[in-house]
C-alpha cells in the first residue's frame, strides 16, 4: 500500500542500514547508534551472510540495485503524471452521454481546466481544504456501495456467486489468450484502489488495514459486482458501464461526488510525488529543488514548485494527446504494475538482510508474488504500443537525470575523500595556520564527514586571513526516516585545542524538515560549548594522540535555547551586546547587517547572548576556550563554501565526459545552489571557486 508514497526508497534505505549497499561512502559508525537506525533483529547474526558479503564486495551489483530502485521511483513519478489525467478525464466522461451531449473535445477542455486549477492551488497546501477530503471519500464510497447493491438486486442477484475463486479458472479456460490479454484492463481495478493509499503516510498501519478491510474493499467489491450485474443485461453499455448503471434520479449527485473524489485522489498522488522526490534528493539521487512546507502544524505537507509545473505540463500533454481513458489506462496500469514488481523484489531482500530469514523463505515469497504480478505485467506490456510507452519514456528520462546527478556527486565526494588535507601538514602550520587569525567564526561547509577537505587548502592559499574559530560543517542525510533533535549534532575536534578548529556533522533523515528558523548558528555554538564542557568533565573524550583528532565525536542534541540558562543571558531580538564580552565587529559591518535585516525581515535572526557557564568542573583552559568561542560569535559568523566546478579528466572515456561535462554540469547549473538549499544568508556567504577533475 505504500508503493505510491515512496515505498521503493523506504525499502532501499532500510537495506542500506543493514548492509553496505549505499554507493556514497559517507557512512559513520555513529550513524548506526541512532535510535531509529536499526529495524528488526540485530544485524550481527547475519553479518557473515555469504550473499551479503558478495553484494557488498561487488560495486557493480550495488549499482544495478540502485538503478532498479531509481527505475521504480521513476515509475512512481510517472504515476504522478498519469493518475490525475485518467482520474479527472474519466470522472467528466459521464457528460458525454447526458442530454447536453458533450463531445470529446469539450470533455478534454473541461478536464484540462480542472487539472490546471488543481496544480495551480498546490502552493496553498492541502491543510486548508483537507477537512473536506474524508467526507468526500466517505460519501463517494457509500454512493458506489449503494449503487452497486441496487444494480445487483435489480439486474442479476446471482452475480454474488462470482466472488468464488472457481470462476477465475473457468474464465481462463473459456477465454484462453484473450482472457490473459484482458488482465491489462482488469489491472485498473487494482491500481484505482491503490491510489487511495498514496497520501496515507501520516496514518498508522492498523488504521489503514481497518479502513481497507471494513470500508474500502466491501464498497469496491459491491460496485464491481453491480456493474457486472448491469452489463449482464446491458452489453451495449460496456464502454460507459459505470455512469449508465447509475439510476437517473441520482445521476448528477453521483457525478459531482465522483469528480470531487477524482480531484482528491489526484491531489493525494501529486503530494506523494513531491514526497518521493524529496526522499530521492535527501539520499543524493535528485538535483536540489525548492521544498516549501505548506503547513507549520501538520508534518510532511510539502510543495515543490519546479516539479509541480513539470507534472502539470506533462499531465496536460497526456490528456490532450490521448483524449482516451483506455489509452491512458494502459500507461497507468503498466506504471503501477512495474512499481509492484520492483517493490516485491526489494521486499525479498528485506526478508533476507533485515528480517534475517533464509534465502529459501525469501525465494518462496518472491516466486509466489512474482508469478501473480508477472501475469498482470506481461499483459500490461502487450499494450506498450497502445499508450504503455508513456511511463517507459518518462521513467527513462527521469532515470537518466537521477543517475547522472548521483554519479556526479559520488565522483565529487570520492575526489574530496582521496584528496583530504594531511593532518600532519596542518599540525605543522601551527595554531595560527601560518596566516592571520581574525576575530569571528568561520563555518566551512563540506560534504566530507571525516577529514579536512581539499577546498580548505585552496582557502588558505587564496585568503590572507582566517577566522579565529573554524568549524567544518557537514550536513548529511542518513538512511532513516527521522533523526530526533537529541541526536542531531555530532561535535568533535579537527585539531588540538589551541587551533580552535571543530567538526560538526548535522544529520537529517530523508523525511526530516530543514527549518529556516534562523537558529542554526545559536544551536551550533551551544552544541560546541556543551562539547567543551563534556570534554572537561570526561577526559576520555580528549586525547593527545594525533590520530584521535577528527575521530572522537560526541552526540549533542539540539535543545531549546531557553533550556540552558547557564549559557544564555538573553534571547531578545534587538538586545545589545553584553559589555563584558568585547565585540570586534566593525561599525560598517554592523550597519550592513542592520540594513539587511530591515530589508529581509523574514530571515532576521534573533540576537542571543551567551555567557561562560559557572560549572565547577571547568578548568581554566576550558573556560578560556568557551570565552574565545563567545567572543568569536559576537564578532560575526561567516559561511564559507566552495564554488566547485566538476570536470572529467582528459584521459576519461567519452561516456564519462558526456555524463560529467554535459549532463551533470547542466543539472548543477540549473538546480538550486547549495547555499540557498541550506538557507545560508547571502550577506555572510564567502565562496571560493575550485575545479574538481574527477
Amino acid at each position: 500500500m505504500q508503493l505510491l508514497s515512496g515505498g521503493t526508497f523506504a525499502l532501499y534505505s532500510l537495506l542500506c542500514r543493514h548492509a553496505k549497499f549505499n554507493l556514497l561512502p559517507n557512512q559513520q559508525a555513529a550513524d548506526e547508534e541512532l535510535s531509529s537506525y536499526k529495524y528488526g533483529p540485530s544485524s550481527q547474526a547475519g553479518a557473515s551472510s555469504p550473499l551479503k558479503l558478495f553484494l557488498e564486495k561487488h560495486r557493480r551489483l550495488r549499482t544495478v540495485l540502485l538503478i532498479v530502485v531509481l527505475f521504480g521511483a521513476c515509475m512512481v513519478i510517472g504515476d504522478g503524471v498519469l493518475s490525475p489525467a485518467i482520474s479527472v478525464l474519466a470522472s467528466v466522461s459521464g457528460l458525454k452521454y447526458t442530454q447536453a451531449k458533450f463531445n470529446d473535445g469539450e470533455l478534454v477542455i473541461l478536464a484540462c481546466v480542472i487539472l490546471i486549477g488543481l496544480f495551480a492551488l498546490q502552493h496553498c497546501g492541502t491543510h486548508r481544504v483537507a477537512f473536506m477530503f474524508a467526507p468526500i471519500v466517505i460519501i463517494w464510497l457509500l454512493s458506489i456501495f449503494i449503487v452497486g447493491i441496487y444494480n445487483i438486486i435489480h439486474w442479476n442477484p446471482k452475480i454474488v456467486f462470482a466472488i468464488s475463486p472457481q470462476y477465475i479458472v473457468k474464465f481462463f479456460i473459456k477465454t484462453g489468450t484473450e482472457g490473459w490479454i484482458s488482465l491489462g484492463g482488469i489491472l485498473l481495478c487494482i491500481t484505482g484502489a491503490e491510489a487511495m493509499f498514496a497520501d496515507l503516510g501520516h496514518f498508522t498501519a492498523s488504521s489503514i488495514r481497518i479502513a481497507f478491510g471494513f470500508v474500502i474493499y466491501p464498497c469496491l467489491v459491491m460496485q464491481y459486482m453491480g456493474q457486472a450485474a448491469f452489463l449482464s443485461k446491458n452489453l451495449e453499455s460496456v464502454h460507459n458501464s459505470f455512469y449508465d448503471s447509475i439510476p437517473g434520479p441520482i445521476f448528477w449527485p453521483v457525478f459531482v461526488i465522483a469528480t470531487m473524489a477524482a480531484i482528491v485522489g489526484s491531489q493525494a498522488t501529486i503530494t506523494a510525488t513531491f514526497s518521493i522526490i524529496k526522499q530521492c534528493h535527501a539520499l543524493g539521487c535528485f538535483p536540489r529543488v525548492k521544498v516549501v512546507h505548506t503547513s507549520k502544524h501538520i508534518f510532511g505537507q510539502i510543495y515543490i514548485p519546479e516539479i509541480n509545473w513539470i507534472l502539470m505540463i506533462l499531465t496536460l500533454a497526456v490528456t490532450i494527446g490521448f483524449q482516451d481513458t483506455t489509452l491512458i489506462g494502459n500507461a497507468y496500469g503498466l506504471a503501477c504494475m512495474t512499481v509492484m514488481f520492483v517493490t516485491t523484489f526489494l521486499m525479498a531482500l528485506v526478508i533476507i538482510f533485515v528480517w534475517q530469514k533464509s534465502i529459501l523463505v525469501a525465494s518462496i515469497f518472491l516466486v509466489f508474488f512474482w508469478v501473480i504480478e508477472g501475469v498482470y505485467l506481461s499483459a500490461a506490456f502487450l499494450k506498450v504500443h497502445q499508450g504503455g510507452w508513456v511511463p517507459l519514456v518518462l521513467s527513462f528520462f527521469f532515470l537518466i537525470v537521477m543517475y547522472v546527478w548521483h554519479y556526479g556527486i559520488r565522483r565529487k565526494y570520492k575526489y574530496d575523500l582521496h584528496n583530504k588535507v594531511s593532518l600532519k601538514w596542518l599540525l605543522g602550520l601551527g595554531p595560527s595556520l601560518g596566516i592571520v587569525r581574525v576575530p569571528g567564526i568561520g563555518l566551512i561547509y563540506s560534504e566530507l564527514a571525516t577529514g579536512i577537505p581539499a577546498i580548505f587548502t585552496h582557502f588558505v592559499t587564496n585568503l590572507p586571513a582566517f577566522h579565529k574559530v573554524l568549524v567544518f560543517v557537514c550536513v548529511k542525510s542518513v538512511p532513516v526516516p527521522h533523526v530526533s533533535p537529541e541526536e542531531r549534532f555530532l561535535i568533535g575536534r579537527a585539531c588540538p585545542r589551541p587551533y580552535r578548529m571543530y567538526r560538526c556533522i548535522v544529520r537529517y533523515g530523508y523525511k526530516d524538515i530543514k527549518k529556516d528558523d534562523g537558529e542554526f548558528e545559536n544551536h551550533l555554538i551551544q552544541s560546541i560549548m556543551e562539547f567543551i564542557q563534556m570534554e572537561a568533565v570526561e577526559p576520555q573524550l580528549s586525547s593527545s594522540e594525533t590520530s584521535s583528532f577528527d575521530g572522537r565525536m560526541a552526540v549533542i542534541g539540539t535543545r531549546s535555547l531557553a533550556s540552558t540558562p547557564s549559557m544564555i543571558a538573553s534571547e531578545l531580538e534587538d538586545a545589545d551586546v553584553d559589555e563584558s564580552i568585547p565585540s570586534s565587529r566593525s561599525i560598517t559591518l554592523r550597519r550592513l547587517q542592520s540594513t539587511f535585516d530591515d530589508e529581509n525581515p523574514q530571515v532576521r535572526r534573533r540576537r542571543v547572548r551567551f555567557q561562560v557557564p559557572n560549572s565547577p568542573g571547568l578548568d581554566n583552559a576550558a573556560r578560556e576556550e568557551i570565552l574565545d568561542l563567545i567572543q568569536a560569535k559576537e564578532a560575526g559568523v561567516a559561511y564559507i563554501m566552495g564554488h566547485s566546478y566538476v570536470k572529467a579528466r582528459k584521459s576519461s572515456s567519452f561516456l564519462k565526459k558526456l555524463v560529467i561535462d554535459v549532463g551533470y554540469s547542466i543539472l548543477r547549473k540549473n538546480c538550486r545552489g547549495p547555499a540557498v538549499a541550506l538557507n545560508i544568508p547571502h550577506i555572510s556567504l564567502i565562496e571560493v571557486g575550485m575545479i574538481y577533475y574527477v
